[in-house]
């Protein structure tokens, strides 16, 4: 299994359609950077958020979601409360090829304020927009910037095709079109 380089993601993303809107450079004026790195792709984030409360005092369970935990949000800055996180989408539309395991990982930029977006694979086949957790670990407010990066995705091309692909599985996550809870 091989980590992809520049070029081979910005071919696919062009012929393959595996990211939509694709930007061919790395945007870095006066944003949080975003756009084709060496080896990834630096994602931004959408302008549409669930930022988590615990004004009911509802028990967290993922097996039984409750959505009055979730508080619906829209703007170009989101603020995170202390010790607590949101769900957010990208802007960009993933087709992963068959032959392609990625792996999420958050910007160093948010990571020195606190500010953590959880470690996650997009399986081969897996296709739509990334539902993204971005946790405040401090104990004070925290600023999300909408439509700049918040995280690089990694792409590694497996030496043969995985037998069983997430499309095969029929994965509860398929051609996500919006921020998605918890499902079984």
């Amino acid at each position: 299994m091989g980590l992809k380089p520049d070029h081979w993601i910005a071919r696919m993303a062009r012929e393959e359609r595996m990211i939509e809107p694709f930007a061919e450079g790395k945007a870095r004026e006066g944003v949080i950077s975003y756009g084709v790195s060496s080896y990834g792709y630096d994602i931004r984030v959408a302008d549409e958020f669930k930022i988590f409360t615990n004004v009911y005092s509802v028990v967290v369970d993922p097996k039984n979601f409750d959505t009055a935990s979730m508080v619906d949000y829209q703007g170009e800055v989101c603020i995170i409360p202390p010790n607590s996180f949101v769900l957010a989408r990208t802007v960009e539309y993933f087709r992963i090829p068959r032959g392609v395991l990625t792996v999420c990982v958050g910007k160093s930029t948010y990571a020195r304020c606190g500010i953590i977006v959880n470690v996650t694979p997009f399986e081969p086949e897996w296709e739509g927009y990334v539902t993204l957790e971005i946790s405040n670990t401090t104990p004070l407010p925290a600023k999300i910037y909408a439509n700049e990066g918040i995280a690089q995705v990694l792409f590694f091309e497996g030496d043969e095709v995985c037998n069983i692909s997430y499309a095969d599985k029929k994965g509860k996550y398929q051609k996500q079109d919006r921020i998605m809870l918890p499902r079984l």
